[in-house]
Formats: C-alpha cells, sequence, structure tokens
C-alpha cells in the first residue's frame, strides 16, 4: 500500500513522468540488444559508444547546437567504424572500443574546458539527470525507441542466427553483416536516448546486467531476451523509487539495484546447482 502511494505521490511531478516514460522504453531496448551483445562478447560496444556519446554531447552544448541532433549521427558513424576496425581492420574488439572512446572523451573534456568550462550540464552528460529530460526529448526518445523495438522485432530470427553461429548464418544465405550493422545502429541509438537519463559513465549498465542476470537461470534465447526484458523495466522502476525516496542519484540507483538483482539470480543458480550435485 505503502508503496502505491510513493508510486501516486511521484506522477504529480512531472520529469519523473518523463523520466518513467524513456526510462521504460530505453531500459527494454538495451536489455534486448545487451543479450546479442553479450553473447557475442561485444558487450562493451556500449561503454566505448556512450563516451563518443559525451564527447560530441560536450561538443554540442560547447557551440549551443542541439545535443541530440548531433549526438545521434555522430555515435551512429562510430559505431559502424567499430565494426568495420573489428572486422577488417588490423585493430580488434577491445582495442578499437577503446581507442575511439578514450579519444572522443578526451576531444570533449577538451572543447568543452576551453569555451564554456565544465559546467552542470557537462556533468549531466557524465553522470545523468531526470531534471534535463526535455518535452522535446521525451518525443524524440519514444519515437526512436519504438522504431529500435520495431526492428529488433522484425529481425530477431536473423539477429538470433548471427549471434549463435555467424558462420553458418553467412553459409545459409544470411547477410551477416547487415545484420552487425543493423544490431551496432540500434546500440547506438539505445546509448544516445539513455545518456541524459543515466549518464555516459552508467548507461552500459542497462546494456549488460539484464542479461547476464538472465543467463544464470535461463538458458534458451528466447527465454533469456523475454526474462533480460522483464528484469530490466522492473529494475528501472524499482532504482527509480529509490532515487525518489532517498533523494540518490537516479543513474546510480538504478545500476545497484540491477547489481542486486545480479547478485540474488547468481545466488539462486549456485544453489540449483548444489541440489542438482
Amino acid at each position: 500500500m505503502e508503496f502505491i502511494e510513493t508510486l501516486s505521490q511521484m506522477f504529480t511531478y512531472t520529469f519523473l513522468v518523463r523520466a518513467l516514460i524513456v526510462g521504460l522504453l530505453v531500459s527494454l531496448c538495451a536489455s534486448l540488444l545487451g543479450v546479442s551483445l553479450v553473447l557475442k562478447r561485444f558487450s562493451m560496444i556500449g561503454d566505448g559508444l556512450s563516451h563518443v556519446g559525451f564527447g560530441s554531447l560536450a561538443v554540442a552544448t560547447a557551440f549551443n547546437w542541439a545535443p541530440l541532433a548531433v549526438s545521434i549521427p555522430v555515435v551512429v558513424l562510430a559505431a559502424f567504424l567499430l565494426l568495420r576496425l573489428s572486422e577488417r581492420g588490423r585493430i580488434k574488439g577491445d582495442a578499437a572500443i577503446a581507442l575511439i572512446s578514450a579519444s572522443a572523451l578526451a576531444i570533449g573534456v577538451f572543447v568543452v574546458s576551453k569555451t564554456t568550462g565544465m559546467n552542470t550540464d557537462v556533468d549531466n552528460y557524465l553522470f545523468g539527470s531526470i531534471l534535463a529530460l526535455t518535452q522535446q526529448d521525451v518525443v524524440l526518445s519514444v519515437v526512436l525507441s519504438l522504431g529500435v523495438l520495431i526492428i529488433f522485432v522484425f529481425c530477431y530470427h536473423r539477429i538470433f542466427a548471427v549471434t549463435f553461429d555467424e558462420t553458418y548464418a553467412r553459409a545459409t544465405g544470411i547477410p551477416a553483416g547487415f545484420y552487425n550493422t543493423v544490431l551496432a545502429l540500434l546500440t547506438a541509438l539505445t546509448i544516445v536516448l539513455g545518456m541524459r537519463m543515466m549518464g555516459a559513465l552508467l548507461i552500459s549498465s542497462l546494456v549488460i546486467f539484464p542479461a547476464l542476470s538472465s543467463m544464470w537461470l535461463c538458458k534458451r534465447f528466447a527465454a533469456v531476451t523475454i526474462c533480460a526484458a522483464i528484469v530490466s523495466l522492473v529494475c528501472y522502476v524499482i532504482g527509480l523509487v529509490v532515487s525518489f525516496v532517498y533523494q540518490t542519484p537516479t543513474g546510480a540507483s538504478i545500476v545497484l539495484v540491477n547489481l542486486a538483482a545480479f547478485t540474488i539470480f547468481y545466488a539462486i543458480s549456485r544453489l540449483r546447482m548444489l541440489r542438482g550435485a
């Protein structure tokens, strides 16, 4: 009863309603994509793209440009570049991510320090702020998030094939390179949309934690995907409530709730193993 009263009180604040709408959509997108990214051992792309997003947002802020209008194409381009470096270049996987993310972060900090200075807006991009979400951000986030979900559902079977056995997928005629590009594009959009709320340093947790938690209990791809989506949504709502009640940073609260869920799922998995033994 007290929990319901807390929720009803929260919804009297417009900024919390915006955060709930955008957060649930972004969490759902991130969890669905996270399963494939973790299984392909490319989960750190979220962290790398978030640093690129910070760099582009910081530069946009320094020159008074529209932040999302600048960061979305930049992060999408970075995702394509990461794929190209990983697949065909001499720089592979984590090294390519580290190279691009560190460079973008340095560019953002350098430009901001020479123009507006490390102000509140830049801190919001680093650590997130639900107060940073405007009405225009909500509309854009809802439209793009729904686009991500529709494309994911439409391409689900092909993404599943490319995730588990890319060589076999290519042999059966599936254009694996195209679907890897689609996965990178959807991830880039999700990262940018979530950065305003979660921050560049924490947004990748929405990609990684739900997938890892679900993999402790579920074995089939579909089951892991559905479980990850549910875990992500529940953890987001609980994290938002904790942030509101105890006046803690929203992004950090959501990550800690995800960490708690991961620990619980791990403990349940170990108990199952012990009983089975």
